[in-house]
């Protein structure tokens, strides 16, 4: 008879950031002393709008979205699938609101979005927007610097957006949103996994079959259903793809940092006896 204990711990290099510092990660754990790493990457996240959707409360949950921290957050909602019956009503409801959000300095209660991080970041943001008008897409409102002091942008939404487009494709880390149109469900699933990234997904509908099927379908970490931002330290948060992998918060999180280890003693004969 032996007698089996299995318990140990270890230390990993958890990383929060882009997918391109990520891999430099990887490549030097490789490369030393095979850490173990968790990476929390970046993201292209869709937020799909169905037919039967409140369009009020939808447009509220798209800006949030977005715009939520200057749109400097890699769960942000960037890509937005509208299904065709409520396309247009959506359309004007959302530009009225982009309109209304205020943007100025933090420390006002009247703000709801600050500066970019920094002129970089503010620049590379600028060169997205000229990409998109250049590629074709309209510009349904914003698209400009606010000011000649700090890097305040206003929200820009950019409609009639190809799945190809840059700014359809890649993570701008800003205050843009593509806003594309979808018809069936099967679509709106297929254009969200059209994708390199797989962090997190919306939905928005009063359909819970529909609810269902697209957050099993979706290949993202995290999905919410008429919400956004919904975090819990109890629930799981980690990416797909190049998003990355691991887990953080929840029990998934702390399994990262435990790795197995077998300690076998012989009972039959053991000098302990």
């Amino acid at each position: 008879m032996l007698n089996l204990v299995s318990v140990s711990c270890t230390f990993q290099v958890c990383f929060t950031g882009s997918t391109e510092v990520g891999r430099k990660i990887m490549q030097a754990a490789a490369t030393s002393n095979l850490k173990q790493v968790s990476l929390e990457l970046g993201g292209k996240s869709p937020l799909l709008i169905f037919d039967d959707a409140d369009v009020d409360k939808a447009a509220d949950l798209a800006l949030l979205g977005i715009l939520y921290n200057k749109g400097e957050i890699c769960v942000a909602s960037s890509r937005v699938f509208v299904q065709e019956g409520i396309y247009d009503e959506f359309v004007k409801k959302l530009k009225e609101k982009a309109k209304d959000w205020v943007v100025g300095d933090p420390f006002d209660p009247r703000s709801r979005q600050g500066p970019q991080v920094d002129k970089q970041q503010f620049d590379k943001i600028l060169s997205y927007i000229e990409h998109g008008k250049r590629e074709g897409a309209t510009l349904l409102t914003g698209g400009k610097p606010i000011g000649k002091t700090g890097y305040f942008i206003e929200p820009t939404v950019f409609t009639d957006v190809k799945e190809e487009m840059m700014i359809a494709t890649d993570e701008i880390f800003g205050p843009v949103m593509s806003l594309m149109k979808f018809e069936t469900i099967e679509e709106a699933i297929k254009k969200a996994n059209n994708t390199k990234y797989g962090l997190a997904a919306g939905i928005v509908t009063k359909n819970l079959d529909v609810a269902n099927t697209v957050s099993r379908s979706i290949r993202a970490g995290t999905i919410w259903i008429n919400c956004y931002f919904g975090f819990d330290r109890d629930c799981s948060y980690g990416g797909y793809k190049m998003s990355g992998f691991g887990r953080h918060l929840g029990l998934e999180a702390l399994h990262k940092f435990l790795q197995v280890k077998s300690v076998v003693t012989p009972i039959y004969n053991s000098p302990w006896l």
